[in-house]
């Protein structure tokens, strides 16, 4: 039997960062010497990647970036991976998609291994196939979150490629990577995107829960495997949330 395969964001999908990427940013910003932006432009750093949101601040240099990456990573471990919290209902989720066959991968502008330390932290990576993230070294530049999007499902020998997919995120940046690896997004409210930024994107929904994530999960891999009559073996997830 086909498994359908679910891709899910990190910040701001899975986990609240619960200001810690805000507030280390702006740490390492003002240790630097460089003007604090306010709490909305901070909040837009979540998301993308880091060097390209840093490198549009005034006074931010290239030769500075890779010293505030540097301060502003290492609050992050120390403390900030741990002040972070599951959102409601996300565990139960993706307990309940796992049980019921689906492949789980992650798809995060984090670099991949304090990504995977995340998840280990928050007790969440056993219940994934696949973390994908970026280079550990974040002065390297990713032009999009399609390559990322890419490799997970590289990384996913198991999922067929007819096999239904979805992507799950907060932000642009998970639509348009789900749009180029030819699969539709679902976006969460609870994370960081400004009001109607997903739908102006081409999210295919838009919820604001995890129980109202679940039937979407089940609508969008149902509506693939009606497109797609070979991929019927496919068993797309019950229309509802394990308590």
């Amino acid at each position: 039997m086909t498994s359908p395969v679910v891709l899910f964001d990190l910040d701001g999908t899975l986990v609240d960062p619960a200001g810690a990427i805000t507030g280390g940013i702006a740490a390492a910003l003002d240790a630097h010497g460089i003007e604090v932006p306010d709490e909305q432009t901070l909040k837009s750093f979540i998301g993308p990647p880091l060097q390209t949101s840093l490198i549009a601040l005034p006074g931010v240099t290239e030769e500075l970036i890779p010293q505030l990456i540097d301060h502003y990573r290492e609050g992050y471990i120390r403390g900030g991976m741990a002040a972070s919290e599951v959102y409601p209902g996300i565990r139960e989720l993706l307990e309940s998609l796992r049980a019921e066959g689906a492949l789980l991968a992650v798809a995060t502008s984090k670099p991949e291994p304090q990504a995977v330390r995340l998840l280990e932290i928050q007790g969440l990576v056993d219940l994934f196939d696949v973390v994908s993230g970026s280079d550990l070294d974040e002065t390297i530049p990713h032009t999009s979150k399609g390559p990322i999007l890419a490799s997970a499902l590289e990384r996913l020998p198991q999922a067929e490629p007819s096999a239904p997919k979805v992507m799950v995120g907060d932000r642009k940046f998970d639509v348009e990577g789900a749009a180029r690896n030819t699969m539709p997004c679902i976006g969460v409210t609870w994370g960081y995107a400004p009001e109607g930024e997903l739908e102006a994107h081409g999210a295919a929904a838009v919820v604001s829960s995890a129980e109202e994530l679940r039937r979407q999960i089940a609508e969008q891999l149902q509506r693939q495997l009606a497109q797609h009559p070979e991929s019927e073996g496919a068993a797309a997830p019950a229309q509802h949330v394990s308590s």
